[in-house]
């Protein structure tokens, strides 16, 4: 039976079930955490970073990732400081490089206030974040694709690029794909991100004078009245 740890978490003292990670004490106590390579079922893989969250105190604090980083007695784990979000907009300015087709994306991106894109869009159909992977080995028990090579060369398919026996057509790494749900607007795609999916009009964040915990409501009851 596993034991209880007690860790602060955004400023509260809380208790969680040791073996838990971050990203699960987080979610359970209603703490949002975005994040594009971790599904509920599948294996914590940690490829997109973003669901980066601060640990520790200044000035030996640090950045991790929350769906692999496991509790551990006394942290001090802050979900939304001025530093993770920062941490954030940059890895979703990276993604919205490689695939800015995705509506998943576009859609994190408008809500982290991203509002141009400062960096070549490649406009490829992969991030390799490894769901599409650990669903068909861990949920369809096929492991009829996997990754091949490295670095830049580094992709998705079936081995040598032969149709795979193992396949059975399920589309389970179509439906759990980032890449794979386009923007719904997308028609002009060197344009400003499409927010039209999106509540984009935080009006608390850049109030807190703390510099330690932003906004992490969702949703935040500001933006549904403002919205409304």
């Amino acid at each position: 039976m596993n034991g209880m740890i007690h860790m602060t978490l955004n400023g509260l003292t809380v208790s969680v079930e040791a073996g838990m990670t971050i990203l699960e004490a987080a979610r359970f106590f209603g703490f949002p955490i975005p994040t594009l390579c971790h599904m509920e079922g599948l294996s914590p893989y940690g490829a997109c970073r973003l669901c980066v969250v601060e640990i520790g105190e200044a000035p030996r604090s640090k950045l991790v990732s929350s769906c692999s980083y496991p509790v551990e007695e006394g942290l001090v784990v802050r979900t939304a400081s001025a530093r993770v979000l920062r941490a954030r907009k940059m890895v979703l300015e990276l993604l919205l490089a490689s695939c800015p087709q995705s509506k998943v994306i576009q859609d994190l991106a408008s809500e982290h206030d991203i509002r141009q894109q400062r960096f070549r869009q490649e406009h490829e159909d992969c991030i390799l974040c490894g769901l599409c992977v650990r669903m068909c080995e861990e949920q369809m028990m096929a492991k009829a694709i996997g990754f091949r090579g490295r670095g830049e060369k580094r992709s998705i398919g079936t081995p040598f690029d032969v149709h795979s026996e193992e396949c059975r057509l399920c589309g389970g790494c179509m439906y759990v794909c980032p890449a794979c749900q386009l923007r719904c607007t997308y028609t002009e795609p060197d344009k400003a991100i499409c927010g039209g999916c999106a509540n984009i009009s935080p009006p608390c964040v850049e109030k807190d004078p703390y510099d330690d915990m932003m906004c992490y409501m969702a949703p935040c009851v500001a933006c549904e009245i403002k919205k409304d």
